[in-house]
């Protein structure tokens, strides 16, 4: 199959009008025509893996191939592959581009990972794409829009296994600064990266804002976290299957009785 013959789909989770997903289109149409657009309503950062059980899920179709839906990223790569694209499945699913990081231990919350998690469990080579940015400075698409194509072109050609989902972090510097790529492990940034905060409202009701700090740290050589500190663009390979194979035979003697 050549890039031209490849059927795309675009998810994210910062919503169907984010600046990510209209740059992911663009760039995307550099190789194909065949794109699916099925992604959110409104930004559903940190919905992690979770699918609308309780609640109906509503689609507004903008146009024959873009689709906004009141759901989750995984609500909307669900949708896409079994109800919403006409004929063959996609070849490929790209999630993103998205507004901020998706490094370490962001991928357990991540919609932008999600929805890739949910491509590669129905069979689907899957790319979870992200721009480093540190608020208040603002979001340097420059850096993916001129370094995604390259990345995503190789991806394409590459020999996928199942349940595999490839997560590309883009640097947050110019693309003239960007060092090179480099494929990595997964960090682990210490604790801290979520908490919540106490407010009270105008109405003096308590509630709580959970504050993003993600503090530095975990910053081993190789892993996605340096990669970006030293303005690589980040590759790291991900699998489904979570088991920590290393410590299935002392459990077992544990409970071998």
């Amino acid at each position: 199959m050549t890039a031209a013959q490849t059927r795309v789909l675009i998810v994210n989770d910062d919503g169907i009008d984010a600046p990510g997903i209209i740059l992911l289109e663009k760039i995307v149409r550099q190789f194909t025509d065949d794109i699916w657009v099925v992604a959110p309503d409104e930004e559903r950062s940190g919905a992690g893996h979770s699918i609308s059980t309780t609640l109906p899920i509503r689609v507004k179709q903008r146009d024959e191939r873009h689709f906004a839906v009141k759901g989750t990223p995984t609500d909307c790569a669900l949708l896409a592959i079994y109800q919403l694209i006409e004929g063959k499945k996609p070849d490929i699913l790209l999630s993103g581009i998205n507004r901020g990081p998706n490094l370490a231990e962001d991928m357990t919350y991540s919609g932008t990972a999600s929805a890739a998690m949910e491509g590669a469990l129905l069979g689907i080579p899957a790319i979870a794409l992200s721009l480093v940015f540190r608020p208040p400075t603002p979001s340097l698409w420059e850096c993916p829009e001129a370094h995604a194509a390259g990345v995503i072109e190789r991806l394409m050609r590459y020999d996928w296994k199942p349940g595999m989902i490839v997560n590309v972090n883009f640097p947050d510097c110019m693309p003239d600064e960007v060092t090179g790529i480099r494929v990595t492990n997964q960090g682990q940034r210490p604790p801290g990266a979520f908490i919540p905060e106490p407010r009270v409202d105008a109405r003096h009701v308590p509630y709580y804002w959970v504050r993003i700090a993600l503090p530095d740290g975990g910053h081993a050589p190789g892993n996605d976290l340096q990669a970006i500190l030293d303005k690589e663009i980040s590759i790291t390979p991900l699998q489904l299957d979570m088991t920590c194979y290393p410590e299935i035979p002392a459990l077992t003697a544990l409970f071998g009785d």
